[in-house]
Order: C-alpha cells, then sequence, then structure tokens
C-alpha cells in the first residue's frame, strides 16, 4: 500500500479553510467555563510580517491552543496598531493616502497570519485608524478632561527634528527617539498631557499585584521611571527675599552647599542680562539630552551673578546654570555640596568652587586639601551647626524635623516621572477633540459629535507639516458653546493612546458603548500577555495607566490589565537583530512555501526558551522539517495497526511494549509540565524528539502483536493531540487519517498515568546565589552537563542570571545547581 505523502501546502490550506468555516477559535461569553484571555501585542501594519512577529504570536498560538484543548473558554483575538508616522512617511514618499497603504498592507498581513495557522477570532479584529475605534480614544479624552487628568501648557518639550513632532519622556529615554535613533531636542510648544503622575502610587502599589507574574526586570525598569524619592523640599531664598525651593534626597549634607545650580530653561533667568551667560543658556538649550545627561560628558556651567542663601546657615552661594539640571525634575534647580556629591565635586573644582566637608569619619578623618574625589559614605555630621556630632543617616530625619518645626523645609516625595505628552504635530493620528474660540476659549467637543473624522484624502504638498492645519474644511467649525467662529485643534493623539486599552475594547468591538459590560466583566483582565520588553516603560506603564483610569470611571472591573506577561526574545540573524537596513531579514512567506507554515512554527519554538533571543538557522529549519516528516512516515507505515476501541491489559505487555508505554507517559507529562508551569516549548518539543526516537527503536514486530496494536494506538491518541498546539495543520490531518471524529481543536488535553513515568527519577533543585529557584525531576543517570544545561533554560534561573556575570557553577550531580552571579 502506497503511503500518503506529507504534502503541507495542501494540508495547510484545507484545514485553515476548515477551521474558518467551523469558527474554530470564535469566543463566546460562557459563565459555566473558566476563561482564558491570551493576547500578544498587535502589530503595526507596515506591509508584511516578520520573523519576529511569528515568534511572538506563535507562542501565543500555543498558549491558547493549549488552554483550549485543557477545557478553558479561550479569547484569542487580533488587530492593528495602524496609526503612525510610517504611514505618514510612506504617504509623503509615494504620494499615496495613509488610509489606503495602511489598508492595503493590513489585507495582505492578515493573510499572511492566516496562513500561519493562528487561532484567532477574526470577529473580533480591530483597526486604531478606523472611526468607530477611535471615537473612543476621543470619548476617554473628554472623560479625562472632566476629571482634570487631560490639560493643556506651554512646555518645553522633546522634538524628534527627523520625526518633526514631539516625543513624551518615555519615547526619548537617553535622549534620542525611539523610532528613528535621531537626538532629540527641547522645544517650547503648547501641548496637551494626560496627569499620569496623578497614578505615580497606585502604578507602584500595582506591582505588587503583578510581583511573581510579570518578569522583575520589567517591574524593575517600571519602579526606576516612576523614580519615587523620599526628601526635603528646602526654602533657599534669594538675595531679594524670593523662595528659590530645591529638592534633596540628602538633607544631613545641607550645611555643605557652597553653590546651586537651575536649569537653563527656567524662568527665574529671564531676569538676567549679562550676555555671557545668555550666550551659555542659548547654547545649552541646542543640546541634545543626551549630552546634557550622559554620565561621561562634560558638565558645563556659569555663574549668573545671583546669589542664594542656605537657610540652615545664613551663607550666600553663587547661583550658576549648568547644562546637567532639567528643568523636568524636583523644582528645575539643585543645592550643590561638592565635598559628598562627585558630580558636584568635579564641577567645583573645574570653576573653582570651594569644597566644604560636613561628614567625616572619625577613626580616619578627611583631609581637605588631600580629597580627590567626593566622599559618599556615611559618618558624622561636622561643620553642621546644632547638629555636628550627630550620625549623617540620623541627621537626616532630624534636619528635616528641624526644617518643618522652623517653616524652611517640608518633607515630600518626588517622583521622576513626568506628566504624558500626547499631542502631535503629525496628520495621521486620532484628532483630539478639542475647539478653540475666541470668545469661550478651550471648548471639547460634545459627546454627540464625535468621532472626529480624520479626513482620509489629505495633501500633504511634499513635506512632513501636518496637512489638517491647510484645510480648513476640517479646521473651521462653529463654537458649541456660542455658535460663533471657531477652529478645531489640528494636533494629533500619540499613537499610545490607541494601543493603551485596545485589550478591553476586543471585548466588544462593535458595541455601541466603549464596553459591552457583559463582555467586558467576563473577558478581562488579559490572563497571558506577550511581547517585547522594549515596551517596558511605554506601553506597558501607559497600558496599567489607562486601565486604572478605565477603572476608576467604572468601566473596568480590573485595576491591571495583564495578569501574566511574557516578554519574547529577538530573532537574531548573523549576529544582529533582523532588519531591512542590515540586509538580514528572512521572510516568512518564503520559508512557509519551501517548508511549511507547520515547520516554520516549530523552528520558532524549538531554537531558544521563549525569553532568550533566537538565531536564526537554515539547517535548524530544515531539521524541523525533517522531524515533521519522521513522525509523519512513521504514523503513515503503521496506520493500519490502529485500534479505534482497547484496552490494555499490563501483565500481557513484553518489556518493549513497557518500555514504549512509559516514554509515552513520560512525555505526556513532561510536555504538560513544560506548556503549563515553565512555558520552556523548546524543551517540550525536545520531549516529543525522544519519544519519536523511541518509537523507531522499537523492534517493529513488537507492534504487530495484539498488545503491541494496543500500546501503538494509546501513542496515536496521545502523542498527536500533544503535537497540536505546536504543528496545528500536521496533527489535524494525522488525527482524521487515524478516524479522529472530531477535529483536535475540539479533543481534550490527553492525560498521563504518573505510575507510567517512573523511569528511575530524582528530583534536582536549581538555585541562584544560595536561594531555591525551583525544582524539577529528572532521569537519576542525569549527566553534569545536562543539569547545567536544564538550569540554565528553566525560566525562572534564567530571568535572574540574564545580562549578568556568572562567577560560578556549583553542580552537585543527582542533587542540585547553583549558579553563583553578581
Amino acid at each position: 500500500m502506497t503511503e500518503k505523502e506529507y504534502n503541507f501546502t495542501d494540508i495547510e490550506n484545507k484545514w485553515q479553510k476548515r477551521w474558518d468555516e467551523k469558527q474554530s477559535f470564535a469566543a463566546r461569553v460562557d459563565k459555566s467555563k473558566e476563561k482564558f484571555y491570551v493576547l500578544e501585542m498587535f502589530p503595526y501594519p507596515s506591509g508584511r510580517i516578520h520573523m519576529g512577529h511569528v515568534r511572538n504570536y506563535t507562542i501565543g498560538d500555543i498558549v491558547a491552543r493549549h488552554k483550549k484543548m485543557k477545557g478553558y473558554n479561550v479569547f484569542h483575538p487580533m488587530g492593528w496598531d495602524s496609526f503612525g508616522l510610517p504611514a505618514e512617511n510612506a504617504a509623503i514618499k509615494n504620494n499615496t493616502a495613509p488610509f489606503k497603504w495602511t489598508s492595503e498592507n493590513i489585507d495582505y498581513m492578515k493573510t499572511q497570519l492566516k496562513r500561519l495557522g493562528f487561532s484567532y477570532d477574526w470577529s473580533r479584529e480591530v483597526g486604531t485608524y478606523k472611526p468607530e475605534y477611535y471615537r473612543w480614544n476621543q470619548w476617554i479624552f473628554l472623560k479625562m478632561l472632566e476629571k482634570g487628568l487631560a490639560y493643556k501648557k506651554v512646555s518645553s518639550v522633546n522634538w524628534c527634528p527627523e520625526c518633526m513632532t514631539v516625543l513624551a519622556n518615555e519615547q526619548a529615554e537617553n535622549g534620542v527617539c525611539w523610532r528613528c535613533d535621531s537626538e532629540v531636542t527641547q522645544k517650547e510648544l503648547d501641548q496637551w498631557f494626560f496627569k499620569i503622575t496623578d497614578y505615580a502610587d497606585d502604578l507602584l502599589a500595582g506591582h505588587d499585584e503583578i510581583s511573581g507574574t510579570w518578569p522583575e526586570q520589567v517591574i524593575t525598569m517600571q519602579k526606576n521611571w516612576i523614580g519615587r524619592s523620599t526628601g526635603l523640599k528646602v526654602n533657599f531664598k534669594l538675595e531679594s527675599g524670593e523662595d528659590f525651593p530645591i529638592f534633596t534626597t540628602r538633607p544631613d549634607t545641607v550645611f555643605g552647599v557652597t553653590f546651586m545650580v537651575i536649569a537653563p530653561e527656567h524662568p527665574l533667568l529671564d531676569r538676567v542680562t549679562d550676555p555671557k551667560v545668555k550666550e551659555f543658556i542659548s547654547r545649552v538649550k541646542t543640546q541634545s539630552m543626551i549630552d546634557r545627561t550622559s554620565e561621561d560628558k562634560e558638565k558645563e556651567g556659569i555663574d549668573t551673578g545671583l546669589k542664594v542663601i542656605n537657610p540652615f546657615n545664613g551663607e550666600k552661594v553663587s547661583l550658576y546654570v549648568g547644562n546637567f539640571v532639567l528643568m523636568g525634575y524636583g523644582t528645575g534647580a539643585i543645592m550643590a555640596v561638592p565635598g559628598h556629591d562627585v558630580r558636584d565635586f568635579a564641577f567645583a573644582k573645574k570653576y573653582n568652587i570651594p569644597v566644604k566637608i560636613v561628614i567625616d569619619t572619625p577613626a580616619d578623618p578627611l583631609k581637605l586639601e588631600e580629597m580627590t574625589g567626593a566622599y559618599t559614605g556615611e559618618g558624622v555630621c561636622v561643620n553642621s551647626g546644632e547638629f555636628t556630632g550627630v550620625n549623617s543617616s540620623e541627621a537626616i530625619e532630624k534636619i528635616a524635623a528641624f526644617a518643618e518645626k522652623n517653616g524652611i523645609g517640608e518633607r515630600m516625595i518626588n517622583y521622576r516621572l513626568r506628566d504624558w505628552g500626547i499631542s502631535r504635530q503629525r496628520y495621521w493620528g486620532c484628532p483630539i477633540p478639542v475647539i478653540y474660540c475666541d470668545k469661550c476659549g478651550t471648548v471639547p467637543v460634545p459627546e454627540k459629535d464625535l468621532p472626529v473624522v480624520l479626513p482620509t484624502e489629505v495633501d500633504f504638498k511634499g513635506d512632513a507639516t501636518s496637512p489638517l492645519t491647510r484645510m480648513p474644511e476640517f479646521t473651521n467649525v462653529k463654537c458649541p458653546a456660542c455658535g460663533g467662529d471657531a477652529r478645531r485643534e489640528t494636533d494629533t493623539m500619540d499613537t499610545f493612546v490607541d494601543s493603551s486599552w485596545y485589550y478591553a475594547r476586543y471585548t466588544s468591538p462593535h458595541s455601541d458603548k466603549i464596553f459591552d459590560e457583559e463582555e467586558v466583566n467576563y473577558w478581562m483582565s488579559v490572563d497571558q500577555y506577550i511581547g517585547g520588553i522594549e515596551h517596558a516603560v511605554m506601553h506597558l506603564l501607559y497600558a496599567r495607566f489607562f486601565s486604572m483610569v478605565l477603572n476608576d470611571l467604572g468601566l473596568l472591573k480590573n485595576r491591571e490589565p495583564f495578569k501574566k506577561l511574557l516578554t519574547q526574545g529577538m530573532v537574531i540573524k548573523d549576529g544582529a537583530k533582523m532588519s531591512k537596513s542590515k540586509g538580514n531579514v528572512v521572510d516568512p512567506d518564503e520559508i512557509i512555501k519551501k517548508f511549511g507554515a507547520d515547520t516554520v512554527r516549530l523552528f520558532m519554538l524549538f531554537a531558544s526558551p521563549p525569553v532568550k533571543d533566537l538565531d536564526w538557522s537554515d539547517k535548524g529549519v530544515e531539521g524541523s522539517y525533517r522531524f515533521l516528516s519522521r513522525v509523519w512516515r512513521f504514523m503513515q507505515k503503521h496506520k493500519d495497526l490502529y485500534l479505534q476501541e482497547y484496552t490494555i491489559d499490563p501483565e500481557l505487555l513484553s518489556d518493549e511494549q513497557k518500555k514504549l508505554r512509559i516514554e509515552l507517559h513520560r512525555t505526556v507529562k513532561y510536555v504538560s509540565h513544560d506548556i503549563e508551569e515553565r512555558m520552556q516549548y523548546n524543551t517540550a518539543i525536545a520531549r516529543m524528539m525522544e519519544l519519536t526516537n523511541a518509537l523507531y527503536a522499537i523492534d517493529e514486530d513488537e507492534l504487530y502483536t495484539d498488545s503491541g496494536k494496543k500500546v501503538f494506538s494509546e501513542v496515536v491518541d496521545k502523542f498527536i493531540p500533544i503535537m497540536n498546539p505546536f504543528v496545528p495543520h500536521f496533527a489535524e490531518e494525522l488525527w482524521e487519517d487515524f478516524g479522529g471524529k472530531t477535529m483536535l481543536v475540539d479533543v481534550k488535553w490527553p492525560e498521563f498515568t504518573e505510575s507510567l513515568t517512573i523511569r528511575g527519577e530524582i528530583e534536582i533543585v536549581f538555585q541562584v546565589n544560595g536561594k531555591i529557584k525551583t525544582k524539577m525531576n529528572v532521569p537519576s543517570d542525569i549527566t553534569e552537563d545536562d543539569m547545567k544545561k536544564m538550569a540554565f533554560e528553566d525560566h525562572k534561573v534564567s530571568e535572574l542570571v540574564t545580562g549578568k556575570e556568572i562567577v560560578k557553577v556549583i553542580v552537585v550531580t543527582g542533587k542540585l545547581v547553583n549558579i553563583v552571579v553578581k
């Protein structure tokens, strides 16, 4: 009998069509079932999906398909983050309307995603560029305006000269544009802001809820970005008697102030007339944020001629303007204590400013003339008035109490986090629903008039200036309050607004309300979110903020939007992240055409643990294809041995048959564990490969006995279903070939018998710096090298050691692996 060939093209087309016809992945509220909402960060429709997309979405699909087989009511939607600069820049370059360019890209990319067999509920699809979506951006804006969470002010903002638009602080980290890597400059503009600072403590408190289910690295990055610090606001005075407040976390050093430094953007400097100072201020304002804040860049300053009086000792000190002080943090001015601050010491030496010691070590007193750097450690206060002799750590509290009692300062909490500037001077974004009237001022667009529709037929005139500013048919309107002539806001919203709440809109994308109450209350929050760590302090922070706002508005039950987060690694080729500019992009369509979608999926899961970077390998893809071909050939060759009904009597099995059953049940157990507990899909696939080797190793005569046929039938009934989340088309076709009465998408996840998984096992532990992080059952004959390999691949261990220096690895064979890092 001729064996059926593995024709992946026909097989994949067949099952994609059948899933579509049966609406296999359509999600419906079913309160009798436990729901599971799995979501990957939605893509920007740039034209074609890349291998980074494929990896992200394959990981999500594993979770969704496995949970469905485990009996959960799974919700797995997809949509398009479709406003933004690339479409606008493409329109300018190619004279193509962004709406048309975006729509065509979405159509093509949707076809690509379907070709990969992802289990999306396409009936829930959203596109953020469509009025039915962004009208709710505008509605949320109006609600935030009502609550005082949206406001407009003139501000020094981050400006990208290449993109010709404003950037939020989170989008200009380290002084470069997050999108094009151009150096960011400062510019004074009238801007709309969201008051995310009102939620700083909520965002920090929420970390307790997600600790243990989010990567610690992401939580740490967010905490550092919010930058909560406790200190003292000290009311220094100008010689004129005006208050000159500063914030310090080191009040114990206040008696050591020998100069003050102010930001070049500080309004106080408007009164300075010295042309040298004015020239310095103008020059520094043109410096990039990188140059101004980088640790290894020169710190510059100039004496303004103004004097500031220290309220603790009455001393007058000079006020400098410095390039390293930022208006956006604290009060825009700092007290400088060169004796006990590294930066201040270097600045003082450069400009011949006195240095004073106010914290000393009695056992080894400091000598000012011998100091080559600041002393930053603890000690005893000296030259500090009534606080002389007090331990410096105690002095922090005592000096703060003294300041409050005497009205010269107050304890306060400061944050690095700034309010989120959302105004963008570009066209392709959500219009801000505000009207300006000479008589009434700033007037919100009435809710009944939403959405403010973005015109789709525009003329860019060949430059990056927003065409909205040249469209009187858009800008000229009647004031909703007085009926007089007025004009619309022409700035559009930061596109991160679109992605800050999309996860909730998926629950009811066709509702004429922002959310259908039953749907959103059933599906939210997202149980598993998947995306890149590069979004830690942008999208992930904004999404948490929006979720909290929507919760306060009574629209969401939960404050945190994502219960669990997995941040997958990048796809690397030739030592660098795949990108068009580097010429190392691999087209998914080409690989699918050559090897099939299931091979691509399998390689993406097998080549590396999800949280690690994946090195692209053509040989690795070929190896994944060979594995599927091996399984296919074995199953097709022995298809006639399969029994629809059977009962296995262990007493009648040969030793070889018993051994194969143990391998089968062990495989089911460990694949289940690797998927559910560890999210280590590479080791799950390795287990299935081991089972395949066991199938080929058994004496074929063993399969042709009555007992052998039953064991083989059990292999089919368990092995094919556990392959389903990984290679769904392949598994569905085999399942049908063996007489499966229902599609695998509706089949339960196989069970295993614990007593049949024992092959001489021991429990080992994995430690980091001596602390147990996880435990695992392994074969008793495991080697030292295998123990090391498993330790580094474990996601809990990997998260704690990645990027750190490995001091040593201690292995006690059969007991533990301890990785020492610093």
